[in-house]
């Protein structure tokens, strides 16, 4: 049996080795492979150990997963004339490996060109204070726009984010100002409302306090004149109940008489019966000049 020489057989060894390095190809999970034979669109192999024929087919393999395009900053002039420099990120995933490769030559250049181009219009559209409170809508915007535009391409972005909206030094400075002067108003209106409302607070208290005090005052006379007229009631009643006679009523005048003019007025009130009074005095007087008489005669 004729042996094989050896350089031969590394040779083959070599051929062989070379051949399956050109022949297999491992597509890994995130990833898809596009199978062209001699330049022509074959099919699309998904992950794990894939044959070949070598010389005569070739694999481009897609990143399927989403990826991060950073935009550079660029100067964008708003509606009212203010120049901003914008910088934003696209956040996009390959949905179409086929599309990608074969409909655009360069997916990334193509898409920073286009999100600059679509930042210009959407914030060309709005003022600076507009631009610089509606970061949302112009995410949503900007991102709705990218989408439509991509979808040719097989790219499906996700999502938009402005990272930075810097308008001109001498702006920033204006804004700065007036965020101050608007913080010092409103602390002013604050401090105004405050010194308002005790104000209004106290004359409330002040109101009710004297409210209070008058009402405590007037339930004062009342308890008064209710315990004088129970008084009166009492003495009335005793006076009735004796069955007093003239006598004893024109003595009581006399008392009550004496009582009034121990006060310091000038002048003296009579009631309207004051003849029949005087009369029922007058009996009073003969009466005690009988009892004298009287007592004269026994001396």
């Amino acid at each position: 049996m004729q042996q094989i020489p050896v350089p031969f057989l590394i040779v083959v060894v070599v051929f062989l080795f070379v051949f399956a390095k050109m022949a297999l190809y491992i597509i890994r999970p995130f990833e898809k492979g596009l199978v062209e034979s001699f330049g022509k669109f074959s099919r699309t192999v998904g992950s794990g150990l894939n044959l070949i024929i070598p010389f005569y087919q070739t694999i481009r393999k897609v990143d399927m997963r989403e990826q991060v395009l950073d935009v550079p900053p660029q100067d964008v002039i708003t509606k009212d004339n203010v120049a901003v420099t914008v910088d934003a990120i696209i956040y996009f995933k390959v949905t179409d490996p086929f599309k990608v490769l074969y409909n655009v030559a360069n997916f990334i250049q193509a898409a920073i060109n286009l999100a600059q181009t679509n930042l210009r219009n959407v914030i060309g559209e709005l003022a600076l204070d507009e631009t610089l409170t509606s970061r949302e809508k112009i995410n949503t915007q900007l991102r709705q726009v990218l989408d439509e535009a991509t979808d040719a391409w097989g790219v499906k972005v996700t999502r938009v984010e402005l990272r930075k909206i810097d308008p001109p030094a001498d702006i920033t400075q204006a804004m700065s100002k007036q965020m101050k002067a608007e913080r010092e108003k409103r602390a002013n209106i604050l401090e105004a409302e405050g010194f308002r409302q005790a104000a209004i607070l106290k004359a409330e208290g002040s109101k009710l306090s004297a409210i209070l005090e008058a009402e405590g005052k007037a339930e004062a006379i009342k308890r008064v004149a209710d315990a004088e007229k129970y008084q009166i009631e009492i003495v009335y009643n005793a006076i009735h109940s004796g069955k007093p006679t003239n006598d004893l009523i024109a003595i009581k005048y006399l008392e009550a008489l004496e009582k009034v003019a121990d006060g310091h007025a000038t002048k003296i009130f009579l009631p309207l019966e004051t003849s029949g009074v005087l009369g029922s005095i007058a009996g009073v007087s003969e009466l005690f000049k009988e009892k004298k008489e009287n007592a004269d005669k026994r001396g």
